[in-house]
């Protein structure tokens, strides 16, 4: 590829995400030039639990979030340096030889499960056995997308050239090359977390999700250049051909560069549709016993993650449930429903009148496990709409409290900041409450769009806009505004998370497995 002129000092930053794809322009001092957006639907769901989508959805997405983006710039497409892509986690793509997609994406949210799971060798399966990880590994098989495919639809499986996830896929349509960045790597695939690459050829991975090393991209640190931009692929995001693609990282990763979450002492909070709470470290730890740390969009370290896979979703389903009222007030007001929610919030006090929710909407794997659910309670008359937006926010936090807490447990650290962003990010409300639960100053960073930043980070130091990534990191991030905790608010709130919310999820499981037997014997009387 050609490497950028001097006059070239602009990243072009490509965010795929769940319910929007945007673009971001950016100087070298991390400025936004320009953006353009498109909301696109999360997914189709052809039967309950299913989450799928057609990968031209993101493909003619992006094209046009880089239109609306060139027609509000003010400088032109010879201004780009680089070009850096993030996306979603875990969504896969089969394609054909020509890159085809032969059946509509996979996406991170369904929850279609394969059983029986194919064995593991029978040398790795005693040993996985032995060290407890068992249960775990015909967990992860279970939920492994490959599984599925392998056993419904055998025919696509076998036509299957590359499987890909969705930022190789938007890679291959950008530059022709079956290639992907290693800091994308999340998802249920033979990936060694530990050392940062496909597994090794007698790795119980392969034998568990099926997957042929021939189906897989061939794998580069982020910072190197993936390939230049083809003609169609330079075409559709508005600019020169042969301009670089560099590899960055998930849009998680990416988010904690454009936090300028970079020190062991910072923590990077996203109030994403996936909330997560994120520490780099410069080696390999565990939060939960056998659940991964994740590649780091920093090359050789990691990024240590507790997540809530249906974090500030839960606010959009709120919303649509319980908020047709604050909806038609929004519109005639002209402003965003969460703006009405947020101002009755400031009315309710911490604790939420003794209204207390756990946010388990979507089942985990280990604590919690797969039997979790959701539970709100403490509900009495004085309760509203307000409470339950207050409890819901508090409850996002706690649970991210804790996963911080796992996180300094594991790798033995000690957090004394948070960096918060995504959607939710934006709401002071939201800010401040997170200082008080956490006890922590509670930063925004100077752009909302952190994970196409910190996309545009790792392209600068790609391509030598940056001498390297530490330079990239603090010539282009900043914090908007810092929220610090009111002490006799904090203290309110270790008390209710010690004594109710901590205590819920154990108290609650015994219901949660009843509720499962219950669950499976009326589908066997159905049947």
């Amino acid at each position: 590829p050609r490497m950028p002129s001097a006059a070239a000092d602009h990243l072009l930053a490509l965010d795929v995400g769940t319910q929007s794809v945007r673009a971001l322009l950016v100087t070298a001092a991390g400025v936004q030039v320009a953006r353009g957006a498109v909301e696109i639907a999360p997914y189709v769901a052809p039967r309950p639990g299913w989450a799928e989508q057609d990968p031209e959805v993101y493909w003619t997405a992006l094209a046009r979030a880089c239109a609306r983006l060139w027609q509000a710039s003010p400088v032109g497409a010879d201004a780009v340096a680089a070009v850096a892509l993030t996306t979603q986690r875990g969504t896969v793509v089969n394609v054909d030889a020509a890159g085809r997609p032969l059946r509509p994406a996979i996406v991170w949210p369904d929850r279609r499960r394969t059983s029986p799971v194919p064995p593991v060798g029978a040398l790795w399966r005693a040993a996985l056995a032995a060290v407890g990880m068992g249960d775990a590994v015909r967990h992860v098989q279970a939920e492994a997308e490959s599984n599925w495919l392998r056993r419904h639809q055998p025919a696509l499986w076998q036509a299957t050239h590359k499987y890909l996830l969705l930022s190789g896929w938007l890679t291959w349509r950008l530059t022709g090359r079956w290639v992907d960045s290693v800091g994308c790597q999340v998802g249920y695939l033979p990936f060694d977390y530990r050392r940062l690459r496909w597994a090794g050829p007698r790795d119980w991975r392969w034998d568990a999700f099926g997957v042929a090393p021939a189906m897989l991209p061939a794998l580069v640190e982020p910072g190197t250049v993936l390939g230049p931009l083809t003609a169609p692929g330079a075409a559709a995001l508005g600019v020169a051909r042969d301009v670089p693609l560099v590899a960055a990282a998930a849009d998680k990763a990416c988010e904690i560069l454009g936090a300028g979450a970079t020190r062991p002492g910072t923590a990077a909070i996203s109030y994403g549709t996936t909330a997560t709470v994120n520490v780099l470290l410069a080696r390999y730890a565990e939060a939960v016993p056998f659940m991964p740390a994740y590649p780091a969009p920093i090359p050789g370290r990691h990024a240590l993650e507790i997540q809530i896979a249906r974090g500030y979703w839960l606010v959009r389903w709120l919303l649509g449930e319980f908020g047709e009222h604050e909806g038609r007030a929004a519109a005639e007001e002209g402003v965003r429903p969460e703006v009405l929610f947020d101002r009755a919030v400031g009315g309710v006090p911490p604790g939420a009148g003794g209204l207390v929710l756990q946010p388990f909407w979507s089942p985990g794997v280990r604590d919690p496990g797969p039997e979790a659910r959701g539970a709100i309670i403490g509900f009495g008359p004085e309760h509203g709409r307000a409470h339950l937006y207050r409890a819901l926010l508090e409850g996002l936090a706690f649970g991210l409290r804790e996963g911080l807490e796992r996180i300094e447990r594991g790798a033995g650290v000690r957090v004394g900041e948070l960096r918060v962003a995504g959607g939710g990010a934006q709401s002071d409300v939201v800010l401040q409450l997170t200082a008080d639960v956490f006890g922590r100053p509670a930063s925004r960073p100077h752009l909302a769009d952190a994970s196409a930043l910190g996309a545009a980070i790792v392209a600068a130091a790609g391509v030598g806009v940056h001498p390297g990534l530490d330079a990239a990191v603090a010539a282009m991030t900043r914090t908007a505004r810092t929220f610090t905790p009111d002490a006799a608010t904090a203290r309110r709130y270790a008390r209710l998370h010690a004594r109710v919310y901590r205590r819920m999820y154990a108290r609650l499981r015994p219901l949660y497995d009843e509720l499962h037997r219950l669950a499976a014997t009326d589908a066997d009387a159905d049947d």
